[in-house]
């Protein structure tokens, strides 16, 4: 996938002796060091980015970590101080202030926390007026206007000024007048904070549901670690003007980069985000149809503890599954295929099945659930005690002495 937007070593700094400022930074001093040295103040420090043509890329932090600041030098509304952002391999920060412009109408479209709406006019107007600035006939801009009136969900309300609407349907207006320029880019700045919480929550829904036919490239801003993790594609956290890590919500929950970001997502349910890929055994042991026979199978299975396998043929697809007990029927009756015994309506997982719809397998499986490829080729099994160790928090000894303790009573 290509580079949308690039970020390199970009710094922004408020304040007036920003010479002496740049010098500290190139010198690797700190946002509080320069702070005291200068009386300015790092709103953004050497953040280095790159976001792919199509994805959801969230940045998210604490209210002053520069997550808006950032986010507003990428269609230059904040001028770097240090650094270059490049839009489809160009350097926007060498451009003039009409290809800026250009740029702006035609390349990126913005979704503020506020709306920013023309009270006075109404929602088909409201949609239209990005494409009246480019200079966009009135019969053309507003056939445009229409189309996105039904992508989001205003149907019917084109002819009501905005401020006779409530502040989840106002929203939508911005979004459709961000959508009816056809801009490539969506920068939204915490686009969805002001709302209420389900009128917050049926936005982000329709915004996926837009992303999955319009393939954007976006760019969401929020201070929402649970809004991150279900937009974001991946996501950048910041921490005073720093982008301290950089990964999809499933990486950041599994592999935090520092004590910071694992504070931030100690209190995530981890069971909506982790997934087969994560826990999944690579390389299970399975019994392999037409190669290997009875005899060889029952060895493999009591070397590993095992009254299940999975069933594979020579090309690797997944077929189901044998038990111990009809593998050993078929050798004492000495029959030398396991054709007959394979049990082909098992439950199987894609490697993107998350830990809680594979605990809903559970009760339907006999010791693993296969992981298979979108072609059906076993890539894995995960088993029982990685689902409830990723659903408890609990580890595999805690693990194991519940089951004990089950056994016993």
């Amino acid at each position: 996938m290509n580079n949308k937007i690039e970020i390199k070593n970009l710094s922004i700094i408020f304040g007036h002796d920003k010479s002496k400022a740049r010098k500290l930074i190139m010198e690797g001093k700190n946002k509080s060091e320069i702070l005291k040295s200068t009386g300015c103040t790092v709103a953004v420090r050497n953040a280095n980015l790159e976001i792919r043509e199509g994805e959801v890329f969230v940045v998210m932090g604490l209210s002053g970590s520069g997550k808006s600041t950032l986010l507003r030098c990428i269609n230059r509304l904040n001028e770097p101080t240090l650094g270059e952002v490049y839009i489809n391999g160009e350097n926007i920060t060498r451009k003039s202030d009409k290809e800026l412009q250009q740029l702006r109408r035609t390349e990126l479209a913005m979704v503020f926390q506020h709306f920013g709406l023309l009270p006075h006019r109404t929602v088909l107007s409201n949609i239209a007026f990005g494409l009246e600035l480019q200079g966009v006939p009135k019969v053309e801009r507003e056939k445009k206007a229409l189309r996105t009136v039904g992508l989001v969900g205003l149907k019917g309300y084109e002819n009501q000024r905005v401020n006779e609407l409530s502040g989840g349907m106002q929203q939508r207006v911005g979004l459709a007048r961000a959508l009816a320029n056809d801009a490539s880019v969506l920068l939204m700045d915490e686009a969805f904070s002001a709302l209420d919480p389900l009128i917050r929550e049926q936005m982000q829904d329709e915004l996926l549901q837009l992303q999955a036919s319009m393939q954007k490239t976006i760019v969401f801003i929020t201070h929402d670690l649970h809004e991150a993790i279900k937009l974001g594609d991946r996501i950048a956290i910041m921490k005073d003007g720093e982008v301290v890590q950089v990964g999809t919500p499933e990486e950041i929950l599994t592999e935090p980069a520092n004590d910071y970001v694992e504070r931030f997502v100690e209190n995530v349910g981890r069971g909506r985000i982790i997934t087969a890929s994560s826990i999944m055994k690579t390389k299970p042991v399975v019994a392999r149809l037409k190669k290997e026979g009875p005899e060889a199978i029952i060895r493999k299975m009591r070397e590993k503890n095992l009254f299940v396998l999975p069933v594979v043929g020579t090309d690797g697809q997944f077929l189901g599954e044998v038990s111990l007990k009809d593998v050993v029927n078929l050798r004492k009756q000495g029959i030398k295929e396991i054709d007959s015994v394979v049990t082909s309506e098992v439950p199987s997982v894609l490697e993107s099945t998350t830990v809680e719809d594979m605990l809903t397998l559970l009760p339907k499986i006999k010791q693993v659930i296969p992981v298979v490829s979108d072609s059906n080729k076993l890539l894995g099994v995960v088993s029982p005690s990685s689902i409830i160790i990723e659903m408890t928090g609990k580890d595999q000894k805690e693990i194991n002495q519940i089951i004990q303790n089950a056994i016993d009573l």
